[in-house]
């Protein structure tokens, strides 16, 4: 079976491909076109396994992705997307290009070679904020807050409008806020890891009372794995991990385990129309899928910065 994986070279994709290679004999083909967040230094373990390939390239070049498809492409798994939503303030363009223009293009040529699956990795973000009460479900309404996740639930409705109208077999998986090796420093757990082992400011917005729902990646990968080979075809699945921290609950944890003082925590003017939480209700995947979290949250934290304590060279090579 070939898979053809964009976005791969970033933080969840390039785990998945290693998951993958891990654990099935299928070849997997990854397209990237290497933007900032786009490194293939997270690949170098199997960068020479015979079952993977790396073509640099843009998803928005549809005629060059159309040549891949030439290949005999089994299932599409589409991380490609712009997913900082500071960046998404600062210039909103290069998000609906790559993430709305992008995603339909690999949607048309999806239809045009008769894929087996295609997956569209979206996030919790598009249903927008909560409360301090409550879950969003899969058919919660769509209320995105930034141009990031205004443009991936733009995604999302043409994912859903090929399955309706040309009855494309889709998936579209939402998912928590993720964390784990290779992630690039500018997301809050690695910044604040960097920054803390560096002495520097760990720049907290607001009073850090917004709260996130963390997931480690490894779970992620193996959620998106479930939904790639055994989903109903059309259906959305939350994935999440039921372990809702705020922000600054995040902060003073990782200054606890690098023994830091909390002196070090710099509140900043807060992010424009910052969600104050978000939080999945993921009973569909464990009830239909059998899917469950592995990683205890603790544990993961942990495992989290040993990776960035080990592997310096790599962060240090990108601030």
């Amino acid at each position: 079976m070939k898979i053809l994986v964009t976005g791969g070279a970033g933080f969840i994709g390039s785990n998945f491909i290693r998951y993958q290679l891990e654990n099935y004999d299928d070849q997997i083909i990854n397209v990237d076109k290497l933007s900032y967040a786009g490194n293939l230094d997270n690949l170098k373990a199997v960068e020479n396994s015979p079952n993977y390939e790396f073509k640099k390239l843009d998803i928005c070049n549809k005629e060059k992705i159309d040549q891949i498809m030439h290949q005999g492409i089994d299932y599409i798994v589409n991380f490609a997307a712009e997913s900082h939503v500071d960046r998404s303030i600062e210039d909103p363009s290069v998000f609906v290009k790559t993430n709305i223009e992008g995603t339909q293009n690999l949607l048309d040529l999806a239809l045009k070679f008769g894929v087996k699956r295609f997956v569209q990795i979206s996030t919790d973000e598009v249903y927008g904020s909560l409360g301090p009460e409550g879950k969003f479900k899969e058919d919660s309404p769509l209320n995105p807050s930034s141009p990031y996740a205004a443009s991936k639930a733009a995604a999302d409705l043409l994912v859903k409008s090929y399955a309706k109208t040309y009855e494309l077999p889709v998936n579209i998986t939402r998912s928590s806020n993720n964390f784990g090796p290779y992630q690039y420093p500018e997301k809050l757990i690695p910044l604040f890891i960097i920054n803390a082992l560096q002495n520097e400011k760990l720049p907290l917005y607001g009073d850090g009372s917004n709260i996130r729902d963390w997931i480690y990646v490894k779970d992620h990968c193996r959620a998106i794995d479930l939904v790639m080979r055994r989903g109903d075809s059309g259906e959305i699945y939350n994935i999440g991990a039921n372990n809702e921290k705020s922000n600054l609950e995040i902060t003073q944890k990782i200054l606890s385990l690098l023994s830091k003082s909390e002196l070090l925590i710099k509140h900043v003017e807060d992010r424009k129309g910052h969600d104050y939480r978000y939080a999945v209700d993921t009973s569909k995947i464990k009830n239909e899928l059998g899917w469950k979290v592995e990683y205890d949250f603790e544990q993961a934290v942990e495992k989290t910065l040993n990776w960035y304590l080990d592997h310096k060279q790599w962060w240090k090579n990108l601030i």
